[in-house]
């Protein structure tokens, strides 16, 4: 039995490294799917959107319940591309419903962080960064040339 197991994530981590760009494409996209849990970006644009195309009532009631019930099924979604990440098809899953990467809201547009990484001028000494990067509303930035 230990053997099995052994040989089966064996093969998933051999699949998983090979470097075969629509594995790697897919299982990236369900972990960002599988995260959206965590990140909100569906929850807070449903809500957003029922605000503007219903009436405020309704964002805070019908639009809660309805963000919570896509960000449970965009998480789902993403449980089952991490799982079938080795085996085809490809393609993302449910577009007719659903978008294929995350999305936001339209209010907000994300950019990179403004850190060293991604910095060109560490070399005088200081770069930008997020105030508060790991804090949900946090957009206020220093030195932003992203």
């Amino acid at each position: 039995m230990r053997t099995t197991i052994s040989l089966l994530v064996l093969a998933v981590a051999a699949t998983m490294v090979t470097g075969c760009a629509k594995v790697e494409r897919k299982f990236g996209r369900g972990m960002a799917n599988t995260l959206e849990i965590l990140r909100g970006g569906e929850f807070r644009r449903t809500v957003e959107q029922a605000a503007l195309w219903d009436t405020p009532d309704y964002a805070y009631t019908t639009g809660v319940i309805r963000g919570v019930n896509r960000t449970l099924a965009r998480t789902g979604i993403g449980i089952y591309e991490i799982i079938t990440a080795p085996l085809p098809p490809y393609d993302p899953i449910l577009t007719d419903y659903f978008a294929p990467g995350p999305v936001y809201p339209d209010n907000y547009v994300p950019g990179v962080v403004a850190d060293s990484l991604f910095a060109t001028d560490t070399s005088i000494g200081f770069s930008g960064g997020d105030v508060i990067p790991f804090m949900p509303g946090s957009r206020f930035r220093i030195f932003d040339v992203h």
